[in-house]
């Protein structure tokens, strides 16, 4: 979801160093306008020149074309609502970790038949 934000166009440029053409000042001011807009978070999608009906005089309407910039930004909340915090994405560094091994408890050794070792010094005692 967006939000958008439309303006009226400027209608004469700014005057600026080095600006010395009517169309170099009207750029001029509507890069700055942009500009301006853009830091506070909103991003430029277009410019339409659009009819108004206005009255002129006691009983006559005429029809006034407006030019306005339209701006959007995404909505915080519509973001947050599409991201489910309930399931987050599943790690795959999960997956390729070794489980740790348990501690041992105080078991005897055993060997490879499955008899339990004795030490080599009380054996070699026994001998």
């Amino acid at each position: 979801m967006h939000e958008y934000k439309v303006i009226p166009a400027p209608r004469k440029g700014l005057k600026a160093k080095g600006l010395k053409s009517n169309e170099d000042r009207f750029a001029h001011s509507l890069q700055e306008l942009i500009n301006t807009e853009a830091k506070a978070g909103w991003a430029f999608l277009r410019a339409e020149t659009l009819p108004s009906e206005e009255r002129s005089g006691f009983r006559a309407r005429t029809t006034v074309y407006r030019s306005v910039l339209v701006f959007r930004k995404a909505l915080q909340a519509a973001e947050d609502a599409q991201t489910p915090a309930a399931n987050p994405a599943p790690r795959s560094e999960a997956k390729l970790a070794p489980k740790p091994e348990p501690l041992l408890t105080s078991r005897p050794a055993t060997s490879l038949s499955g008899a339990p070792e004795t030490d080599q010094d009380s054996s070699n005692a026994k001998a």
